[in-house]
């Protein structure tokens, strides 16, 4: 990172980096944060940056709480960490894990995300819910439909004039509903496995959305504006839209798809990846069994409830075990079916090792 915004940010060696020297995007070896456990190392967590990691204070950063609400205020980091707070395990992963394969066979704007576009890590913070009632806010109405979430102004080069967050900021908003939901689990995170927020992760703090995508959970978050419609800030609209075949990014921009409000993706979709055998891995002739590896998640608190593989393209399927996964979380007055998993999960099955040599591939599928 030398001779970048970032050269006063320490990272790992191992990471892979996607978009070159800056913005900082990375994902681990695939292999390597699989193979660390079910909680992840913070520093091989993905990160997706859309520039320079802003240097912020703990003792001067403050978040401001504004929009329709009846009773605005600011509240510094000390403050927050003196709120009623909630710690639990939490996968953040990109929207766009694994689109090098989807690139492979047709390009999109995005770029080369492997199948470690993710981190399964412990978050702790305050409830999003707590911070609104604070300001008066305890239910969805006219003029309060949205929460609008921003990071600082002039942090990144493109913005809409009068967007939601200020010129030059990260934006993007949720429904009130799933703000105020206690079973949703959305928090002002300030820690990560135990430890303050790294810079790269969003310190001081950020909001997260479990089963969101990881664009809508805002890092280095100063302000919270409670509003009648969604966001208008330029990352909302241009980012994390899955549009219909044949309208490429120029007919988007030329006919305004990306406005349209039916296309943004909030909640994960179900997803995975297999991690072992790695690519051009040797099986050596002696070996007679080999345990095939790897993780399933999916989005709006659902549980992945079967990993399978296949050696015939799909024909005939063998069943894995999901041998790692999270206890089930119920929030705050939520039992039976209101059980979320926010987490990934990781499964195996052991093969004859003869299936994978007379495999011309190895499919995978999960299902919640």
């Amino acid at each position: 990172d030398a001779k970048t915004p970032d050269a006063w940010v320490q990272r790992h060696p191992s990471l892979i980096r996607l978009t070159g020297k800056h913005p900082f995007n990375v994902e681990a070896p695939p292999a390597e944060i699989y193979d660390y456990g079910f909680i992840s190392p913070v520093n091989l967590h993905i990160v997706r940056n859309h520039g320079a990691v802003p240097k912020l204070d703990w003792d001067t950063h403050r978040i401001e709480i504004s929009g329709n609400v009846p009773n605005p205020y600011s509240i510094g980091m000390d403050e927050l960490t003196q709120m009623p707070s909630d710690c639990f395990p939490c996968l953040v992963v990109c929207a766009g894990n694994r689109r090098k394969e989807q690139n492979m066979i047709k390009k999109s704007i995005g770029f080369n995300w492997g199948p470690a576009a993710v981190g399964n890590t412990y978050w702790k913070g305050v409830p999003l819910r707590i911070i609104l009632n604070r300001a008066g806010i305890y239910k969805p109405g006219p003029g309060r439909r949205f929460v609008c979430l921003a990071g600082p102004e002039g942090e990144l080069p493109k913005s809409y004039d009068g967007q939601d967050g200020g010129p030059g900021s990260y934006g993007t908003s949720i429904d009130m509903e799933t703000a105020l939901d206690p079973t949703c689990d959305v928090i002002v995170a300030y820690e990560q496995n135990g430890d303050r927020l790294h810079p790269d992760h969003g310190y001081p703090c950020r909001v997260l959305i479990p089963g969101y995508i990881g664009g809508r959970m805002i890092k280095f978050l100063c302000k919270i504006i409670v509003t009648d419609e969604e966001s208008k800030n330029f990352y909302h609209f241009n980012d994390n839209r899955v549009l219909p075949v044949g309208v490429d990014a120029e007919k988007a921009t030329a006919e305004g798809w990306w406005f349209k409000p039916e296309y943004i993706i909030n909640n994960l979709n179900i997803n995975g990846a297999i991690i072992h055998p790695q690519h051009e891995e040797t099986l050596h002739a002696p070996m007679k069994k080999y345990t095939i590896k790897g993780y399933a998640y999916s989005g709006g608190g659902r549980k992945v409830i079967r990993a399978e593989v296949s050696f015939d393209q799909g024909q005939s399927w063998k069943l894995a075990n999901i041998n790692v996964r999270e206890k089930p979380r119920w929030a705050a007055g939520s039992s039976g079916d209101k059980a979320k998993h926010w987490c990934w999960c990781h499964w195996e099955i052991e093969v004859d090792a003869d299936e994978i040599r007379g495999a011309n591939e190895i499919c995978f599928r999960a299902f919640d």
